[in-house]
């Protein structure tokens, strides 16, 4: 789920380093030498996947707060509700605000501007004591944004801006997301870990949305830590146009490295969706190489293949529900005047090993944290 909103770094990264060999079955990538290139890095970035990995988050969710303030109306304007993320987040604030016991009215913007204009004004008309921006940039809705603030609605986002916490422009009480920086770093340290610091690596990304184009520059900085990790090219393929385009371009990247590449890394889980019919075409192994990890998002489809060893090897999954709680909380503490909470969900990696099935990465412990906030 993108919102594009997020200031661009450009440039790529080209190593040199060990090519690893062709595809290979069960999941488990042939090892490479015995010495590493990169055994400082690879150690590190062993520790944080192992790290990210893990079932429970240290911290489940923020440990104080405002009690729940009684009576609220609030408003959802979803970007799109056909958005895996969008909807994920949606049901996380309807199912807190049945606990904390306000009301809810879900409006959806249908994913174009004007549709997203047309909901935020509806929003605001029905004179709600707080505003969820789903998934959309607010500079799209400027003026909304200021309507709101004229009439001291607070407005809390989902994958808003670029950043986590309170953003002076646009103007957001909070912003609920993860760390792109995280996210970046957990794909490419389980591209290291995983290939024992020998890979070859494509990295797809959509340039034309910065946040995209931030998160694939910050990953192939931290592959650049490990000089037995090469970066055999960068894919621009946009959102938009990947069920087109993708396939297209991974029979072309097979021509082109048959043997060298052994590991992908993507800003959305999106693109091995459409990668899996050429790869299949190509009597490319579900389990083997290249092993995918999709850095963002973490839809039920992406684990479906995570789960299924189908193309797919690993998600950096957003926890959707629990951010779906924490929005509630943040909206909850600017109704008390009270200052954001700063809560950041860490970040995870899900494998076939650890989802155990599961559809979306539902972290332990945060709903009852926010109980104990609220006294509900």
């Amino acid at each position: 789920m993108w919102s594009v909103a997020v200031a661009v770094l450009a440039g790529g990264v080209a190593l040199v380093g060990c090519e690893r060999g062709a595809s290979v079955g069960g999941g488990a990538f042939s090892p490479g030498p015995a010495k590493t290139g990169c055994p400082a890095a690879l150690a590190h970035a062993a520790v944080a996947v192992a790290r990210a990995e893990k079932g429970a988050p240290a911290t489940p969710g923020p440990t104080d707060g405002p009690p729940a303030a009684a009576g609220k109306n609030i408003v959802y304007v979803a970007q799109t509700m056909t958005n895996p993320g969008v909807a994920g987040a949606a049901e996380g604030v309807r199912e807190a605000a049945r606990v904390i016991g306000w009301k809810l009215r879900l409006i959806d913007g249908q994913g174009t501007p004007t549709g997203i204009q047309a909901a935020f004004d509806q929003a605001i008309e029905l004179r709600p004591a707080g505003i969820v921006i789903g998934g959309f940039d607010p500079d799209l809705t400027s003026t909304q944004v200021a309507t709101a603030a004229a009439r001291h609605i607070p407005l809390v986002g989902w994958h808003a801006v670029g950043s986590p916490g309170p953003s002076s422009h646009p103007a957001l009480f909070s912003n609920v997301t993860t760390r792109v920086e995280d996210v970046a770093k957990a794909g490419a340290d389980w591209v290291i870990t995983h290939s024992r610091g020998h890979a070859g690596v494509v990295v797809f990304t959509d340039a034309s949305i910065p946040f995209a184009r931030t998160k694939s520059t910050l990953i192939e900085k931290e592959l650049a830590t490990c000089p037995g990790v090469r970066v055999l090219t960068e894919e621009n393929i946009p959102i938009a146009d990947s069920s087109g385009r993708t396939p297209v371009e991974v029979a072309s990247l097979l021509s082109r490295f048959p043997h060298a590449w052994t590991h992908s890394i993507a800003v959305n889980d999106l693109y091995f969706a459409d990668a899996a019919p050429a790869l299949r075409a190509a009597r490319r192994k579900g389990a083997g190489a290249p092993f995918n990890i999709g850095a963002g998002d973490g839809d039920p489809s992406a684990f479906q293949r995570v789960n299924s060893r189908q193309f797919q090897a690993a998600t950096v999954p957003e926890p959707f529900a629990q951010q779906g709680w924490q929005i509630l909380d943040e909206l909850n503490r600017a109704f008390a005047d009270a200052p954001a909470s700063g809560y950041v969900a860490p970040v995870h990696i899900a494998t076939a090993a650890n989802s155990h099935g599961a559809t979306t990465w539902d972290p332990p412990g945060y709903r009852a944290a926010y109980r104990r906030i609220w006294g509900r």
